[in-house]
């Protein structure tokens, strides 16, 4: 059984404790103040929108995510370009 990952939450945890606003966010992602404001309302997100969140946050958001999925003896050839 999985938790349930509210991302947008995390995100806007993330942004108070780094005190940078949805409008400083935005500058960095390139999205509207009020569209950014509205996906971070949401539990789930575009793939694309978080890689760049997590590097303007300087913050691996995926982890959340991927820390449940480490599998003994799993290989990752998809991640990496060759």
């Amino acid at each position: 059984m999985s938790e349930k990952i509210n991302i947008g939450a995390l995100i806007r945890n993330k942004l108070d404790e780094d005190q940078r606003s949805i409008a400083w966010l935005g500058q960095k992602v390139h999205r509207e103040k009020s569209a950014l404001a509205k996906m971070l309302k949401k539990y789930s997100i575009d793939t694309k929108l978080l890689f760049d969140i997590s590097h303007a946050l300087q913050f691996d958001f995926f982890y959340c995510y991927s820390k449940n999925l480490i599998f003994p003896g799993m290989k990752y050839p998809y991640c990496f370009s060759r």
